[in-house]
């Protein structure tokens, strides 16, 4: 009389013989250097869409990144005074076109809460209201914290701006849930951008200055403000300032080139993507 079989034992490898022959054949990656070079792969056997492979890769690389590699630094941070008037709170929410900002009380180090930027309206409605009571509480974070970790908690305390501290516990900058996942799936389009076919990223603001997408050709700058960049070296906006500068132009950062004054408004994965632009003081059009 055979034997009754027996149970497997217990952790033991319930693949079968394939599955274990074809690992064995062509074992898997055992490297984060081996699995990106395998999405590679698989991108081009058309196993998965370019768009999906940097989605991946996105996600491997921000395990090894921190608040303090994304954040925008404390100096070019755009800060609301708890003391300021209307008047000024809404100019600076226009010329900045944020929805949250910080809000300080004396020094800008001293972070008091955020404030939201349509919660503006209720002060318009009702001047008599004290700022402080629209203020929601800061979130603070250490330079240290992984973006990892840190999309976990932006989307479990459904908050989208963090304020990074450093070792010191002073402030050094903030970080948004827009930062973290533009590390991820690229950039985020707002509504400034434009697929038309005559699109030239050049868009007058309400205060009459004008916002300028980097990669505006220095073709379109010139003829929209009457200057003569150069149009031979340099094909983008973007690329003539950070050649004028020595590198690429952080958020904050303002140049001064053939008469007109470009600061970033904002910065993403080492390009820049919105300049404000007004003319220098004393420039002429046409002047270089």
């Amino acid at each position: 009389m055979s034997d009754p079989p027996r149970p497997p034992r217990a952790g033991a490898d319930k693949r079968s013989l394939l599955e274990r022959l074809v690992e064995f054949i062509s074992p898997g990656p055992d490297s984060r250097a081996e699995l990106l070079e395998t999405l590679a792969e698989a991108e081009e056997r058309e196993l998965i869409e370019p768009d999906s492979r940097q989605m991946l890769e996105g996600v491997l690389r921000i395990a090894d990144m921190t608040a303090g590699d994304v954040m925008v630094a404390a100096p070019r941070m755009d800060l609301l005074g708890i003391d300021a008037p209307y008047d000024e709170l809404l100019a600076t929410v226009i010329r900045t076109a944020h929805s949250r900002f910080p809000v300080h009380e004396g020094a800008r180090d001293n972070i008091i809460g955020i404030l939201m930027a349509k919660d503006l309206l209720k002060l318009q409605r009702a001047p008599g209201l004290n700022l402080r009571t629209l203020l929601r509480p800061a979130v603070f974070v250490p330079e240290s914290k992984r973006l990892n970790e840190l999309l976990r908690d932006f989307r479990s305390n459904r908050n989208h701006l963090a304020i990074v501290i450093d070792e010191f516990g002073q402030t050094a900058g903030l970080i948004t849930i827009e930062d973290v996942l533009e590390e991820i799936v690229g950039e985020i389009e707002d509504e400034f951008d434009d697929d038309d076919e005559e699109y030239s990223g050049i868009y007058t603001l309400a205060d009459g200055s004008h916002r300028v997408a980097g990669d505006a050709t220095v073709a379109a700058v010139n003829q929209a403000f009457g200057v003569r960049l150069p149009e031979d070296e340099f094909e983008t906006i973007g690329g003539l300032v950070a050649d004028e500068i020595g590198h690429v132009p952080r958020r904050g950062e303002t140049a001064e080139v053939g008469g007109l004054r470009l600061s970033v408004m904002l910065a993403r994965g080492g390009a820049v993507r919105w300049f404000r632009v007004v003319r220098a003081g004393g420039a002429k059009p046409g002047q270089v």
